[in-house]
């Protein structure tokens, strides 16, 4: 923890302060104080939790000590520890008192339900606590401010990554300096004004964890001290050494499988080529980009690699070195997709681009010639969009290339057009009795095989055509809809036996996959004659 990893339940504090962070700009009802009081009630059994394992790590620095023969120099780790958890406590039981105050001062809890309060809301009560009466900026805030901020300079002497604030005003709170109706506002007025009870306990609640965390780090950094100056094996884990990573069915796998030990008492330096390498837990972390010239006719290269080790033993420098074997394998792009041969031009095209030889270390990224690549939510998921007649997709994975897939690009099908009357197909070779002509309706009917692939971008629909009414070679009465449907009625009022109406279409629409719309340049029968009757 003191090397700024997280633990889950730290991740998940992390998160409900984004949460509460968001609940606090949304208007109040009883549905989000409903969630306030939730994510209060969470902090604070996280809380609880947290107050019993930092108590535990005390007493394992207490125990090591002991020991450890207590040396002067581990007595002193426990001194300071004692102090961590003293101070903590403090700060702790400070908060839990504003927490019973407001709850007091703003009716208590509900004598019908006591896992409910009396008055959920109370943002007056709050504002008057907390900030103070008529704005006089007296509050209890005032005070917490000052002392979280002097609990962070307190914890920094024993966490040098421990925050130098723990209480910020708007113009320092990383969210809420980029708003511009938060950022003039104090530490009090931030957290505090226009801010319901259950809101109110979660703040604390929130500040609580922090301070929790922050505590949790430093005992942790103060625990790996504790018997610094003496070589103890306190770390044993299992290891194996295979004899080839890679194994073809139906042979044989080898390997030693063996115990390791490591030290926190110690800091062994490795290398790898000559260049430091990070140690963690005991273990150098080797990583490099694996590469080849030449491959065998399975596709695989053997390859080698060397790491050194140095510990100081008896006022004396040791150095082991290790020799490792490993195979790289030639990697493969597989593509899956209904749609693989089939790509659209100006359409999402959805695309599974899968590396298997990379298998877990498989990070995909995407970058398109004559065309954009947009990543997907799952590895390997990319989404084509081409603007070209032909799209190169090249494929890296941890920023090393992979190699490049070529698509040829077919354009868009056009949609037909099919004029229905009155519900019913059209059909130009009986006409219709001269008073029937009433609704036409014309649609914009996709590709069958090109709505399977792409639905989302097989929306098309008529914008604008024309209706006539002819007769002889004159036209009397005309009407431009937009639309792709219109009652002709007044056609049907002037009509007689001879008479035609003609449809012409003008424009038709696409709706693509961003909501867009595209125009469609159709093709094929785009005007009708019918004969009335």
């Amino acid at each position: 923890m003191a090397g700024g990893k997280e633990t889950p339940r730290q991740k998940m504090i992390g998160m409900m302060y984004l949460v509460l962070t968001a609940l606090l700009a949304l208007q109040v009802n009883s549905a989000i104080l409903m969630k306030f009081q939730f994510l209060d009630q969470s902090l604070m059994g996280v809380n609880d939790k947290t107050v019993t394992d930092n108590t535990g790590v005390l007493n394992s620095i207490n125990a090591a000590v002991k020991e450890m023969g207590e040396t002067a120099k581990d007595k002193q780790v426990l001194t300071s520890a004692q102090q961590v958890r003293q101070k903590t406590s403090e700060m702790v039981s400070y908060i839990r008192g504003l927490r019973e105050k407001l709850v007091n001062e703003t009716g208590g809890v509900n004598p019908d339900d006591p896992n409910q309060y009396a008055n959920p809301n109370a943002e007056d009560k709050v504002a008057i606590i907390m900030i103070g009466a008529a704005n006089k900026n007296n509050g209890a805030a005032y005070e917490l401010k000052d002392k979280l901020n002097e609990y962070a300079k307190f914890l920094k002497g024993f966490n040098p990554t421990m925050p130098a604030t723990l209480a910020n005003d708007g113009k320092e709170d990383p969210v809420a300096k980029n708003d511009k109706t938060q950022r003039n506002k104090d530490f009090a007025e931030l957290n505090f004004e226009n801010t319901p009870l259950v809101a109110a306990l979660a703040v604390l609640s929130q500040k609580e964890s922090e301070i929790l965390k922050y505590e949790a780090d430093a005992l942790q950094k103060l625990a790996n001290e504790v018997g610094a100056e003496k070589i103890v094996v306190d770390q044993i884990f299992a290891m194996a050494r295979a004899e080839s990573k890679t194994v073809a069915a139906g042979t044989k796998y080898k390997a030693d499988l063996f115990i390791a030990a490591s030290s926190e008492s110690i800091k062994p330096e490795m290398r790898y080529r000559g260049q430091p390498l990070k140690v963690v837990d005991g273990k150098g972390q080797v990583e490099f980009v694996a590469s080849a010239t030449n491959y065998d006719a399975e596709g695989n290269s053997k390859q080698t690699w060397k790491g050194e080790i140095t510990i100081r033993q008896k006022g004396k420098d040791t150095t082991y070195v290790v020799e490792e074997e490993y195979i790289v394998a030639k990697p493969v792009i597989q593509v899956q997709s209904a749609a693989v041969q089939a790509l659209y031009f100006r359409c999402a095209n959805e695309l599974n681009i899968q590396v298997p030889a990379l298998g877990a270390t498989y990070d995909p990224s995407f970058n398109a010639t004559g065309g954009q690549a947009v990543k997907g939510a799952k590895k390997g998921l990319v989404t084509v969009i081409p603007s070209s007649t032909e799209v190169k997709l090249t494929v890296s994975s941890n920023g090393n290339a992979i190699g490049t897939e070529t698509f040829k690009v077919r354009p868009i099908p056009k949609p037909t057009l099919t004029p229905l009357v009155n519900g019913r197909p059209l059909d130009v070779r009986r006409g219709l009795p001269a008073q029937a002509i009433r609704q036409v309706n014309i649609e914009a009917i996709a590709d069958e095989g090109f709505k399977q692939l792409l639905p989302n971008e097989a929306r098309f629909r008529v914008t604008k055509w024309k209706a006539y009414l002819v007769r002889g070679v004159n036209p009397i009465d005309q009407i431009e809809v937009n639309g792709p449907s219109e009652n002709l009625s007044r056609f049907a009022q002037k009509a007689s036996k001879g008479d035609r109406v003609v449809i012409e279409v003008l424009d038709v629409k696409r709706l693509n996959y961003k909501g867009s719309v595209e125009d469609i340049n159709v093709s094929g029968e785009t005007n009708w004659t019918i004969p009335l009757n």
